[in-house]
């Protein structure tokens, strides 16, 4: 069972010291997907940098500049381009001057399926390209490193503040909900080996953009990882009863879940699926994906 954390103090709008180095203000867009709504970080004191600025919301970025007014924004960083995450960066930089820093999205994508998340932000354009680990940003007292984290999107980061041991973990990992995979630009493959770059970093605390810290960090993504493993094996299990589609499968292995939520989970199955045949453990008639017939591999 991963041990969720979902209890958080918080008011929108409000602009909350969460450490000694880091504030949080969180925006109004509770969802499916954004649980009580982007959480926007502020780190440092006087010079500052911030975190995933949010969604294009006014009243947002009216309480992100009052939060730090006074105060000089030097770097806007964002952990990838989903709707949630970057559109608010453009006019944050309008108003304080600081560059955009992120990775961008190597090509359009196209958009298949269900929505499964927030939507994309197709206009994200940082100023400045960070696509590999590696110095961020720094001010008075505090120092930010990229941590690449594939997996949720191909363009997902994670920042790293030195002084504190912690992670500004975007979508990576959260504590209120398993993280969202999916093809073409999620890859599960990407994801698996990003849980564990994270777990061996040994950070203290990770501070998810929505909802509240992970404390206990790697019992938490032990636990994350496991239920990737078992999903997968229910998969196999599944499959060595006979081929199968990814259509026939859900309603089998989703049982615990919502029927609305099913082609979600199709989504998600998708995402294991490709993983599986690039391993070598399964094989997709004509190519994996959504229509394909599964078996194992001989």
């Amino acid at each position: 069972m991963i041990p969720y954390v979902r209890r958080i103090e918080f008011e929108y709008g409000r602009c909350d010291q969460v450490s000694p180095l880091i504030r949080r203000v969180v925006a109004n867009n509770p969802g499916p997907f954004t649980y009580t709504g982007t959480g926007t970080y502020i780190v440092g004191h006087g010079q500052v940098a911030v975190i995933d600025p949010g969604p294009d919301d006014e009243t947002h970025l009216a309480a992100l500049l009052a939060a730090v007014a006074g105060e000089t924004v030097s770097h806007i960083l964002v952990t990838h381009h989903h709707a949630d995450h970057s559109p608010l960066a453009a006019a944050l930089k309008a108003a304080t001057g600081a560059p955009v820093i992120g990775c961008p999205l190597p090509s359009a994508q196209p958009d298949e399926g269900p929505r499964v998340e927030a939507g994309t932000d197709l206009a994200f354009r940082p100023d400045i390209t960070l696509c590999s680990a590696g110095p961020a940003a720094a001010g008075p007292g505090w120092t930010l490193s990229a941590l690449p984290t594939p997996g949720h999107t191909s363009n997902h980061i994670c920042y790293a503040l030195a002084e504190e041991n912690c992670l500004f973990s975007g979508d990576h990992i959260m504590g209120w909900s398993t993280t969202v995979i999916t093809p073409p630009d999620g890859d599960m493959t990407d994801y698996l080996s990003s849980l564990q770059a994270v777990r061996g970093a040994g950070f203290e605390t990770l501070w998810p953009t929505h909802g509240p810290p992970i404390r206990e960090v790697a019992p938490f993504i032990d636990a994350y990882a496991a239920h990737r493993r078992e999903r997968i094996d229910q998969i196999l299990a599944a499959l060595e009863a006979g081929p199968a589609t990814i259509g026939e499968l859900v309603p089998r292995l989703y049982t615990d879940v919502d029927p609305r939520l099913h082609p979600a989970a199709a989504r998600s199955m998708l995402a294991a699926m490709i993983h599986l045949v690039r391993k070598g453990r399964i094989v997709a008639e004509g190519g994996p994906g959504p229509g394909a017939r599964y078996r194992p591999a001989l």
